[in-house]
């Protein structure tokens, strides 16, 4: 290619080997621009050379980068690596059988032809899904690749060509010159290793050493040297035997089928290795190749070698890239299979039926799935056998009069084609039972032309258009017992026609009224609808299961009373008053209701399940224990009471309760005794409620508790009698008032493996030497007077996870933070072994005054929590950098990138939450963005109303998401999961669901507001079981964010939550007069220059603020020290650093931003006194400020503050201009520091203070700078460092976003040094000599412009 057709943006392209600086400018000069990277056959990490980056266009063809490779194709995978998958243990063959060609020729005469063929590889576990598509000569790679991103959620052209050109995308889609392969990749090796083998069963041949390898249906027997690449003798085993030699021990004779069967003895060293190869060898010999799996090899054709075997009867090729050309002449060649019933061609590229299959009349099972069909050929009459027809995700939209000759069809799936109405072929097909068709455009359900077809009993219309049901006739249909309505949108349904109906499901409609036939009812599924009756006649006497939860119900139907069958019923979330008192049920739900008391129970009820929680209850039925002996569940959670039953009369209790959950009650220490009467519990949860001490003589008697949960009361100490509970793994007793660490601790023979004693009031723990080995996790957080000692800590060293608070450091940034926000969070694995929840919360990010809060949830995977949670913020500030407006969204395709191979087949839930100063509204101070992707939530509370931020992406929730999955031919599967995977439509990470499964968040952006008092994010298991309204509400009245998240997570595991849970809670202090222009620590003046000297911890405003706070923490000394020092510590330039690009500073509406070139600058509030002259400086009056007097030092400290508009600004440590004098009088310990005011400064002439660092650090003149040194001798810690920043305009861009100002030399400025400094300074101060001529004429301008008040200090 020449350079000036590339220049142009001509449609040839380049190759190199890697992105180059002109190659960086040509992609800039068109958007049409970029380059693909192009893979050798192996894998990418086999060695640089076999990667290409090839330069072209959007217009630059497949056959173009063919030829300039030299390559004969181009191949497209995508997902990136391979992805692993269950695999059924069916015969598989690796990818063209590789080498088996060159076996075959090469080894022929160890075996006879028709075993040659069968050389496969089984018995694998996994399968890897992988799309190597060869691209047609026509196709454009790098318009693949750009839809590939605009897919993902890429809106900017420009920013799709710079993803374009990231290797890591490589994860995602991928191009090869050459057919990638995969035997790497593929775990066939059953067993191998070194041993001796002697061939022939004769003893002619000698014993000698070789390498035996076990593979798939193989044994291989190879030289030792050259196992790879020498002769291989390959032993077919399938129809073999293998035997043990009674002559030799540990010797085992392997031979193969057939009439010229070979065999090999091999003698093993032990008699563990000899049977191991035994029982492996033996289930080999077993299997008949009858079942042979292709799935997911990219497979353009059958291999050859498979028609050598005749008696195969499935045949899977599954997900591979067959088009309607190579299907027809892949059927010719399956006629030779005389014996073939089954095969799967579902998910390839055949786009017609091929009319050849039509020929193999022994198919009784054909699966011709998302295949792109629009119509069916005539020949499909021909199959007379078949029995079993799949259709699934086509495009078909009726079907052919021949198919009524298939008089053998029980199933037809048709499910996710585009049918308008019932097919009326089924009328013919008289053994048809079962008829899928769920995710097609019905819109009525024509039930005249569903009773013709009499033969039916199972009809599935999930996910269609119904929006009513209509009957030409009242003919009763005899035949249907299945029926399938969920997901629809039908608003009244009578079915009392379907008089054997058994099963129903018409869950998500908008039913206001149901009317059904009793007659043979047996289970009623109608939950999340608007119903307010349900009509069934006659009385269902055969109905066992009933569910009616989340709708409208204002009392429980009275056929149900009648109904003896019935044994479970749900009406929670409903409206009801009151409960029937003949119900006689198994289990019984009606949480989330009205219910002000509960009817008298029957006698011996067979009650096992009860919840009632979220009620009106004061006081339970008192022969509730009495009579309902099999209770083992009762949840009265969130209701208003103050005793409990009793339980029966005796000595010996009756009780066969295992799972107790009281929380959110008002009960006291008087219930206690009553739970002595249940010895069997279990699980016991008694949080927030009123309990003040728990006797020690009841809890020893619950020998069989396993966890316990009292948060959230008044106890003073945990009894030590829990000892007694022997079986206690989980012990929760977090916000209550425990001082005392419970001695439980001190009997290493409990199992006891998490402890929850967060924000208690310990103050010491006595421990033993010795704790528990079972204890795995210890939480001690929010504790604020416990004090760990090394010896204590060394003790806890074992502990998996120990949690505790980190000692609080004196920075200004932290300071400023914990002013305007702060955060708690808790995470609970629940009943789960692993917590596969993360969470991220940095109160201090990027310039100090943002805050990143973010929830991920990896549902069964933990890994992609932990990778989000550690990557996330810093895509985040890299992204915010690059863009103003589409930063968050962008933040979620990159991080989903980033996920490399981890993502391909996991996935996670996502919700991210950045505060941050709002520069396009200058009424705002602060401006609060979320994204989310999946089922994690964010809510805001303003004026104590719960406000969603969020939007559930899942299939249920979510009526878009799902007409958009249903649109690309997704199979949602009965269970409501995208191919059977995730509920979710949008998440970070499963590439391999693509286009399905989205990364692309919902983005919400809003002003935060003084009424905005709390910020809570939580996962999925949270929002299931909490109410945004009941969130809200719980803990508003909560001042500590760690005990609000404790207490969201204790109330969601005790309202029913048995999964994963996490919470966060940010509290928010958002006032009018918050000064958002506040830049680390420092703060504005109050009305007339001066500043606020209260240390009061009030809300902070422009006259309170963080130097104030530090003020009372720190002597007077220490801030005399640090106000003395102009120059920024080490502790903020670290945080402020890593390669950041300075964004424009932001103003709050209070101080907007000032003109360019005008500088303000205020007095440092711990220094100055009420006297300042007109122009700002210090009147004559020099009179010390209270406090600030230490070892008669004197410190007077004026400090410039500028600010600036544009993105230039850099972070600089200044260079102070010293001159000496002698000391005084009164300076006999300390240095008088003065530092002067500059009217005027020229923006353009900067010290660059950042370069002369290391040598200001090694000069002693300059210790007090760097080292923060007292008058006293002590050295003050960095992070306990003032910063005083000065800030210029238009200086050169460096990493960070600050810099120092220059100085201005006046006469009457001076600093005072010791006399053996004074040379070191003045070298010091040469270097800012050169530039003060010039700066003077243009300070003398900017002095004329008014002078305003602006930064904090």
């Amino acid at each position: 290619m020449q350079r000036n057709a590339k220049r142009t943006g001509s449609r040839s392209c380049q190759s190199r080997s890697r992105v180059g600086s002109r190659e960086r400018t040509w992609l800039k000069g068109d958007v049409g621009r970029g380059c693909v990277y192009v893979y050798g056959r192996d894998s990418p990490a086999a060695a640089p050379s076999d990667l290409r980056l090839v330069l072209c266009t959007v217009d630059t063809q497949a056959s173009e980068i063919c030829d300039r490779e030299g390559r004969k194709n181009l191949f497209l995978q995508l997902h990136g690596d391979l992805v692993r998958e269950q695999r059924p243990k069916s015969l598989c063959l690796p990818d063209l059988f590789r080498g088996a060609e060159q076996t075959v020729c090469q080894y022929s005469s160890c075996f006879s032809c028709t075993e040659t063929c069968l050389i496969c590889f089984a018995f694998s576990n996994v399968f890897l899904v992988c799309f190597d598509r060869r691209l047609e000569p026509t196709e454009k790679p790098l318009q693949i690749v750009y839809d590939y991103l605009a897919q993902l959620g890429f809106d900017d052209p420009f920013r799709m060509q710079e993803e374009a050109a990231n290797s890591d995308l490589s994860c995602m889609i991928r191009f090869y010159s050459e057919k990638p392969c995969q035997v790497e990749q593929l775990d066939r090796i059953l067993l191998s290793g070194v041993y001796n083998v002697r061939k022939g069963k004769t003893q002619l041949h000698k014993w000698a050493e070789r390498s035996v390898t076990l593979c798939g249906t193989c044994l291989i027997v190879s030289s030792v040297k050259d196992s790879h690449a020498g002769k291989m003798h390959i032993l077919p085993l399938v129809g073999g035997k293998v035997e043990e030699m009674k002559r030799r021990q540990y010797t085992l004779a392997f031979t193969s089928a057939g009439a010229q069967a070979q065999t090999y003895h091999i003698s093993f060293d032990t008699l563990a290795e000899c049977q191991r190869w035994h029982r492996q060898a033996s289930t080999i010999v077993s299997m008949r190749f009858s079942m042979v799996d292709l799935s997911c090899y990219s497979l353009e054709e059958v291999p050859e070698h498979l028609f050598y075997s005749q008696d195969i009867t499935y045949l899977n090729l599954r997900h591979n890239f067959m088009r309607t050309s190579a299907a027809n002449a892949i059927a010719e060649l399956l006629r030779k299979f005389s014996q073939l019933k089954s095969l799967n061609l579902s998910h390839n590229r055949l786009g017609e039926f091929p009319e050849s299959l039509c020929e193999i009349s022994t198919l009784t099972e054909l699966n011709i799935s998302c295949n792109g069909l629009h119509y069916l050929p005539s020949q499909i009459g021909k199959l007379l056998n078949l029995q079993t027809f799949w259709l699934d995700g086509n495009f078909l939209t009726s079907l052919p009069e021949e198919m009524g000759n298939l008089q053998q069809l029980n199933c037809l799936g048709l499910s996710f084609n585009n049918f308008c109405e019932l097919p009326a072929i089924c009328e013919k097909l008289v053994t048809l039972d079962k008829l899928a068709l769920a995710g097609n455009l019905i819109e009525t359900l024509d039930l005249t032309v569903l009773n013709r077809m009499g033969h039916i009993k199972s009809v599935d219309l999930r996910l269609n258009n119904l929006k009513r049901a209509a009957a030409d006739t009242l003919e009763g249909n005899k035949s249907v017992a299945y029926m399938d309505l969920r997901d629809n949108q039908m608003t009244d349904l009578d079915l009392s026609s379907l008089v054997s109906l058994e099963q129903l499901h018409c869950e998500r409609n908008k039913l206001r009224e149901l009317t059904l036939s009793g007659f043979s009812l047996r289970a009623l599924y109608a939950s999340s609808n608007c119903l307010t009756s349900v009509n069934i006649y006659p009385v269902p006497g055969l109905l066992t299961c009933l569910e009616l939860s989340r709708n409208q119900l204002q009392c429980v139907p009275d056929w149900a009373c009648e109904a003896k069958k019935l044994e479970v019923l749900d009406v929670s979330y409903n409206l009801l008053l009151e409960l029937p008192s003949s119900l006689s049920l198994r289990k019984l739900m009606v949480g989330h209701n009205h219910l002000q008391s509960l009817p008298p129970l029957q006698e011996h009820i067979p009650l096992e399940v009860l919840d009632l929680q979220h009620n009106l209850l004061t006081k339970l039925p008192e022969t509730l224990f009495v009579k309902a002996l099999n209770l083992r569940y009762l949840n009265a959670s969130a209701n208003s009471l103050e005793s409990l039953p009793s339980t029966c009369p005796g000595e010996e209790s009756l009780s066969m309760l295992q799972l107790l959950y009281l929380t959110n009650n008002n009960l006291t220490d008087q219930c206690i005794p009553v739970l002595v009467g249940h010895p069997n519990l279990r699980i016991l949860h008694l949080a927030n409620n009123n309990l003040q001490t728990f006797p020690a003589s009841k809890l020893s008697k619950l020998e069989h508790l396993e966890e316990l949960n009292l948060s959230g009361n008044k106890l003073k100490t945990i009894p030590t009698t829990v000892a007694n509970c022997k079986l206690l793994h989980t012990l929760i007793a977090h916000s209550n008032e425990i001082s005392i660490f419970p001695e439980i601790l001190h009997l290493p023979c409990i199992q006891v493996f998490f402890v929850d004693l967060s924000c208690n009031e310990l103050t010491e723990i006595l421990i033993p030497e010795a704790l528990p080995g079972a204890l795995q996790e210890l939480d001690l957080s929010g504790n604020t007077n416990l004090v760990l000692e090394h010896k204590t800590l060394d003790i806890f060293s074992h502990i998996t996870t120990l949690k505790i608070d980190a000692k609080p450091s004196l920075t200004a940034d932290s300071a400023l933070t914990s002013v305007f926000w702060s955060h708690g969070v808790a995470e609970m694995a629940g009943q789960r072994n692993k917590l596969c929840v993360s969470s991220l919360a940095l109160g201090s990010f990027a310039e100090g005054v943002e805050a990143v809060y973010g929830m991920f949830d990896g549902d069964k995977n933990e890994e992609l929590p932990r990778l989000l949670q550690c990557t996330m913020a810093d895509v985040l500030l890299e992204e915010v950098q690059q863009s103003d407006t589409m930063f968050m969204s962008n933040t979620f395709l990159v991080s989903h990138r980033k996920l490399g191979m981890a993502g391909q087949k996991l996935g996670s839930s996502a919700v991210l939450c950045y505060i941050r100063n709002e520069v396009a509204d200058p009424a705002s101070n602060f401006s609060l963005t979320v994204a989310n992707v999946g089922t994690c939530q964010a809510v805001l509370c303003r004026s104590g109303k719960a406000l969603p931020l969020s939007k559930v992406f899942s299939l249920e929730q979510c009526s878009e998401e799902a007409r958009r999955v249903k649109e690309q031919k997704a199979i949602i599967t009965e269970d409501n999961k995208v191919n059977g995977v995730t509920c979710c439509t949008r998440m970070l990470g499963c590439t391999y669901l693509h286009p399905w499964i989205l990364p692309k968040p919902h983005v919400n952006s809003i002003p935060l507001t003084v009424q905005d008092e709390l910020l809570l994010l939580g996962n999925k298991a949270l929002w299931e079981h909490l109410s945004y309204a009941e969130a809200v509400s719980a803990v508003r009245h909560l001042h500590d964010p760690l005990a609000a998240a404790k207490k969201l997570c204790t109330l969601a595991q005790s309202y029913g939550c048995q999964d994963n849970v996490g919470a966060m809670v940010v509290c928010l202090n958002i006032s009018e007069d918050n000064c958002t222009c506040e830049m680390h620590g420092l703060t504005l003046t109050g009305p007339g220059g001066f500043s606020s000297t209260t240390t009061k911890p009030a809300t902070p405003s422009c006259s309170s603020g963080i130097a104030s706070e530090f003020s009372s923490e720190l002597s007077a000394s220490e801030v005399s020290s640090e106000v003395g020092s102009t120059a920024s510590d080490e502790h903020s330039a670290v945080g402020l650093d890593g390669s950041l690009l300075p964004r424009q500073e932001r103003r709050c509406s209070l101080h907007p931003m000032p003109p360019s070139s005008i500088f303000q600058r205020q007095p440092s509030s711990a220094t100055f006194s009420s006297n300042q002259s007109d122009n700002g400086l210090d009147s004559d009056d020099e009179q010390p400020v209270e406090g600030v007097m230490t070892n008669g030092s004197k410190v007077e400290v004026e400090v410039d503050i500028h600010c600036c508009k544009g993105k230039g600004l850099e972070l600089e440590h200044p260079a102070a201009e010293y001159s000496s004098s002698a000391p005084g009088p009164e300076d006999d310990s300390g240095l008088v520091l003065i530092i002067r005011r500059q009217n005027s400064v020229n923006s353009n002439t900067v010290q660059r203070g950042v370069k002369e660092k290391c040598e200001l650090q090694k000069s002693l003149s300059t210790c007090c700078l760097y080292g923060k040194k007292l008058s006293n001798g002590s050295i003050v810690p960095l992070e306990e460092s003032l910063n005083l920043i000065e800030v210029a305009t238009e200086a050169p861009k460096k990493k960070t976003g600050y810099f120092a100002a220059p100085f201005q030399m006046e006469p009457e400025d001076q600093f005072v040094v010791p006399p053996d400094l004074e040379e070191e300074v003045k070298e010091q101060m040469k270097q800012h000599q050169e530039d003060r001529a010039d700066q003077e004429l243009k300070e003398e301008h900017a002095a004329s412009l008014p002078e305003e008040f602006d930064t904090a200090l």
